[in-house]
């Protein structure tokens, strides 16, 4: 099985490094990531620009790997329309692992999950991974949590292979912020909350300069609805769900 794996965190990532070595344990893989961060860029490609690129030494013994100046999108869109050999074509691609759930709302600001959307346009089946954090910090400490991602990705990545992946949808994963004995276990079929995981509010402010500006501020919310993707992190579980192309039957 030949893998395609990209982020949106870019290529020096913890999460892209974690993703590679376990996926290579289920084929050949070639990493093709954003030299930079990208979150929150969506499904943004590059069109009034060449797009840079070189060979990454990646931390990941046997994975060929390739740092874009573009966007994950890009990343993906070059990969499949003559960046890549057709011998290199890939089977499968993987996106992530994002630092940060993509549930609800997000998901649609998401350049991990912008990547996947973009490779099912080439009738190759994805997944997307990503690690809550701040959003949904069941451990009551400051800092991420990846234990339970530690333990359960390959056990993840085995089950959902198993599976038939449709050519319209990607699976998305979602992997809780918590220690080991706080982690409930899987839940599939979630839905995408119909809330964002954040309660941002706009506010104006006059700069130094002079200037006027408008500042994010944001707090996470505290809940979400039964069934839905932000529900189960929130409660401790792996969330496995579906993200749908919109312009895919």
């Amino acid at each position: 099985m030949k893998i395609l794996i990209t982020n949106d965190d870019g290529i020096n990532a913890p999460g892209i490094i974690k993703l590679a070595e376990t996926a290579k344990r289920f084929g050949e893989v070639t990493v093709v990531a954003p030299k930079e961060q990208c979150s929150a860029m969506s499904h943004h490609i590059t069109l009034r620009e060449d797009i840079a690129f070189s060979e990454y030494d990646f931390p990941v013994d046997g994975v060929k790997a390739y740092a874009f100046s573009g966007t994950p999108a890009d990343c993906i869109r070059a990969s499949f329309l003559g960046f890549l050999q057709e011998t290199e074509r890939p089977d499968i691609v993987f996106s992530g692992i994002n630092e940060g759930s993509n549930c609800g709302f997000d998901i649609q600001y998401s350049a991990t999950v912008g990547a996947a959307m973009e490779a099912l346009l080439y009738k190759v089946p994805v997944i997307c991974f990503s690690q809550g954090y701040v959003e949904c910090n069941l451990h009551g400490g400051e800092g991420l949590l990846t234990e339970v991602c530690d333990k359960y990705l390959y056990d993840v990545i085995d089950e959902l292979l198993k599976h038939e992946l449709m050519s319209c949808c990607c699976f998305n994963v979602n992997f809780p912020n918590c220690r080991l004995d706080q982690y409930k276990g899987l839940l599939y079929d979630r839905f995408p909350s119909q809330q964002a995981f954040w309660d941002d509010r706009y506010v104006t402010y006059t700069g130094e300069d002079g200037k006027t500006y408008i500042h994010m501020a944001t707090e996470p919310i505290k809940g979400a609805e039964e069934g839905s993707d932000m529900k189960a992190l929130l409660d401790g579980y792996i969330s496995i769900g579906f993200v749908r192309n919109m312009v895919l039957v």
